[in-house]
């Protein structure tokens, strides 16, 4: 089974050095980084916004929860908006190629 994170960084640099960081690592697969976007949040009472930058990481759902734990680490927010879920389709090539990813171990 496959899994996906989403999590937006402060600018381009930062997504990259975690995304490198990550493949490094054999946590994931990929990493897809996007155009700058606008936010608008709610933040310890305050409302604020600002631009960040989206990035969609690509892993086996067994490593979820470590990939998730690991850009924690990585990410230069205090409080990083990470979130991931398991999919519940995915091509078979897609399968085979993040499976790779986990060791026959795990």
């Amino acid at each position: 089974m496959t899994a996906l994170i989403y999590c937006p960084f402060p600018d381009r640099e930062s997504a990259e050095t975690a995304g490198r960081i990550l493949l490094d690592e054999k946590l994931i697969g990929c990493m897809n980084i996007g155009n700058a976007i606008r936010s608008f949040f709610d933040w310890s009472g305050e409302r604020g916004e600002g631009e960040e930058v989206p990035a969609l990481l690509k892993t086996d759902a067994r490593l979820l929860d470590s990939v998730v734990a690991r850009l924690e680490d990585l990410h230069p927010y205090d409080a990083p908006a990470i979130m991931g879920w398991r999919c519940d389709a995915a091509g078979s090539a897609t399968q085979a190629w993040l499976g790779e990813l986990v060791s026959p171990e795990e």
